[in-house]
């Protein structure tokens, strides 16, 4: 743990983890505001308490921020998230207590993650990894990746329609492919309005040759992509999720990939998200099939991505701590 020692500091913000390498951005933003940074690395509830029962603010990318963690933290006014998604935050408990959550919004990565899902997708589609492995084997035959289906005319469906996944919708449009989205969240004219079909889940489920996750983790959506699910699929059909790892069952897509009920996978991120873990061994068996690609949940990257996201969560902080409103409110705490 760093701890930067301001005389005059109007409080401490801490940093309870990250993998950026530094905060130099964010100490120049966190002292620059007048106050004293903590630097910490916590992978457990625990270790955030230890870390941060008398600070002011906290910044976090993967530790958890629990309702005993926030109990734990008496002095605290703002949970500044690194990101979108605040699953790893009690928000509730976090508006109980009077404790401000923000985050990003979706803007400081949509382009890097369409990008990055449409790339998932057709090196799945194409077969692109697998050609690749074999080429390096010796192996020089166009037999290995059979088969191989056309995209246009296929269904590509989205499982949710917001800001990242009409960015995906834009990119594929371009392959003739007919786009399909499933979500109860908006309206189906708008959706229609996009030239895109809206489905049920079901339809969305039984009927598209490529299903694309964006959808956010919640307790509906967590293994929403169970064995159940993944059986009513089309065995042609490629699964690609680009949202959080949690909503596809480890256990359930590695049988559904072994047994043949779909065709492959391209996966953003695991249900066991190494990323939290302080010892992660790559022992998962998915990691030993073919016809899954795996990235460790990258998608969001890229150098501009992450800078704009820690300056984000750094003057969140150091806005609510000084008494201005936050740009990114998730909660609405009372006056």
């Amino acid at each position: 743990m760093k701890t930067t020692k301001n005389s005059k500091s109007k409080g401490t913000i801490l940093i309870a983890d990250h993998d950026f390498g530094d905060v130099n951005i964010e100490r120049a933003i966190i002292e620059g505001g007048g106050f004293e940074l903590v630097d910490a690395q916590c992978k457990s509830e625990d270790e955030v308490i230890k870390h941060g029962q008398n600070v002011d603010g906290v910044l976090t990318q993967y530790a958890p921020i629990s309702a005993r963690v926030i109990d734990a933290m008496t002095r605290c006014r703002v949970i500044a998230r690194y990101g979108t998604g605040v699953d790893i935050v009690d928000v509730d408990a976090a508006t109980r207590r009077g404790i401000q959550v923000t985050n990003a919004p979706n803007e400081w990565c949509a382009e890097e993650v369409a990008d990055h899902a449409v790339t998932l997708w057709l090196a799945a589609a194409r077969k692109i990894c697998q050609y690749d492995q074999a080429v390096r084997r010796g192996e020089w035959r166009w037999q290995t990746g059979e088969p191989i289906w056309r995209l246009r005319g296929r269904v590509f469906g989205l499982l949710s329609f917001g800001s990242i996944a009409r960015n995906i919708a834009e990119r594929v449009r371009a392959f003739d492919v007919d786009i399909w989205a499933h979500d109860p969240f908006m309206d189906q004219s708008e959706i229609q309005r996009q030239k895109v079909r809206p489905v049920s889940f079901d339809e969305l489920v039984e009927g598209s040759d490529y299903l694309m996750i964006q959808a956010p983790l919640t307790p509906k959506t967590r293994h929403l992509f169970n064995r159940e699910t993944l059986r009513r699929m089309k065995k042609t059909a490629i699964l690609i999720n680009t949202a959080r790892g949690p909503i596809v069952e480890d256990a359930a897509i590695d049988q559904a990939l072994k047994e043949g009920w779909i065709a492959g996978a391209a996966l953003d991120d695991i249900e066991e998200e190494p990323a939290k873990q302080r010892d992660w061994r790559a022992v998962n068996p998915l990691f030993r099939l073919p016809n899954v690609i795996i990235t460790p949940h990258a998608a969001y990257y890229s150098e501009e991505s992450i800078g704009t996201v820690r300056k984000i969560a750094a003057e969140e902080a150091v806005r609510v701590l000084s008494g201005l409103p936050a740009r990114s409110p998730v909660n609405k705490i009372a006056a």
